[in-house]
């Protein structure tokens, strides 16, 4: 296979998908898939690094934090390669792309990839395609072999299991820091488990890997009595709590703590689930605390297909899922007990607090009470989220705290004016 490995990378972001509340606070290359992120799981499948990246205005300052921002002028005079930052599954074929090719995906049309020699396009113009999601002028057009864009935010669960998977295995085969054995008085079913040497895993805990791999990360802690079925990932400074049942296709992000029956979700890291309670087939964002019994559906009575909504404002949708949990934005609480629909999408920065159960789509910054929805402050909101982080010893980032407010302001203008 020749070797088409160019000068730069670039992830960009376009105005084509709906994936709010999943990208509210962060671009979309740092959407927590699986055990990896989009951008991660990208730089796997090429085995190199993102040099750049062109993000929206809205989070165009948060994403800097992470990825310098992409200068195109520089950019399209070397030999480039421009990634779609909502590609799920990097698609066959990406790392050994040719100059003057593009991966588009089946169905829709949509730009995965393009591989542009120096010179081919100008800067004005890539933006323009790249905005669209269309491929730019003169490229030769491959189709991909399937659908590997997000374009709703439920398409994280779609898209979950085969990507974990693949998580799973490039985690096992590249990192050398996993134990030869596990922990004596840890009972292990099947073959597939993979503990870190700086890792804990307590006497009592099951480790059931006969239906896939169970990957416990650096720093993670499984705790008395806990039973994970693989495939399942525990991230760097994850607790596991007692007596906790993980089911197949989970995945939790860095420093969460979980316990009650948690199945086929992803946590994308910072959040709480520490009290009994089923969460299945769901997205969870970061800062997330559920309290004591929260539950949630992921299947309808009908057994039928799933709609959903990312706003109130919009119209539902068929999302093609018979299992579908709820999509949590960041800094969503809710209260003991709390109730939750199939398919439900809660709003960045919502609190439920109602012994009803809320409405399946939620906006971002309600409180929601027996008494009815109330728009949330932003001040109160920002001192709950600031005592949040700070508990993890985390402290926002002035770029953070700026996407924060013109989140809030731009749901403010949505209500007509009301904070």
């Amino acid at each position: 296979m020749r070797d088409h490995r160019p000068a730069r990378a670039v992830l960009f972001e376009d105005g084509v998908a709906r994936l709010s509340p999943l990208t509210d606070l962060r671009p979309a290359w740092d959407v927590r898939l699986g055990a990896f992120t989009v951008r991660e799981r990208l730089e796997n499948a090429l085995k190199t690094g993102f040099c750049a990246g062109l993000a929206r205005p809205e989070t165009g300052a948060v994403a800097a934090e992470g990825l310098a921002p992409a200068d195109l002028d520089a950019a399209c005079a070397e030999d480039l390669l421009v990634v779609s930052a909502r590609c799920a599954l990097a698609p066959a074929g990406l790392e050994s792309l040719a100059p003057g090719r593009a991966i588009v995906e089946p169905g829709t049309g949509a730009l995965v990839a393009a591989h542009l020699a120096p010179g081919a396009c100008s800067a004005g113009d890539l933006r323009r395609a790249l905005e669209a999601a269309e491929p730019p002028r003169g490229v030769e057009i491959i189709p991909a072999g399937s659908p590997c864009l997000l374009r709703h935010p439920w398409d994280v669960i779609r898209f979950r299991d085969a990507g974990l998977a693949a998580d799973l295995a490039e985690l096992i085969r590249g990192d050398g820091d996993f134990r030869p054995d596990v922990p004596e008085g840890v009972t292990v079913l099947g073959r597939g488990a993979a503990v870190h040497l700086a890792a804990t895993v307590v006497p009592t805990a099951v480790l059931d890997c006969t239906g896939g791999p169970v990957v416990i990360d650096r720093g993670a802690v499984i705790r008395p009595g806990a039973i994970l079925v693989g495939p399942v990932y525990v991230g760097r400074g994850s607790a596991v709590l007692e007596h906790a049942l993980i089911k197949a296709n989970t995945a939790i992000g860095p420093v969460c703590k979980v316990a009650g029956e948690v199945g086929g979700t992803i946590f994308q890291g910072y959040a709480n689930k520490s009290h009994d309670g089923h969460l299945g087939d769901s997205w969870v964002g970061e800062w997330v605390n559920l309290g004591a019994g929260t539950t949630n559906s992921n299947l309808l009575n009908t057994y039928g297909e799933v709609v959903a909504r990312n706003s109130p404002e919009e119209a539902r949708v068929r999302t093609g899922l018979t299992f579908l949990g709820a999509i949590f934005g960041d800094h969503v609480k809710t209260a003991i007990s709390t109730r939750i629909m199939t398919g439900s999408v809660l709003g960045t920065g919502s609190m439920v607090a109602s012994t009803a159960a809320p409405p399946a789509t939620m906006g971002a910054f309600t409180w929601l009470t027996d008494a009815g929805p109330q728009a949330y402050r932003l001040d109160k909101c920002l001192d709950v989220a600031r005592h949040a982080m700070g508990r993890r010893g985390v402290t926002p980032s002035d770029a953070y705290i700026e996407a924060f407010g013109a989140l809030h302001a731009r749901v403010a203008a949505g209500r007509g004016g009301r904070a």
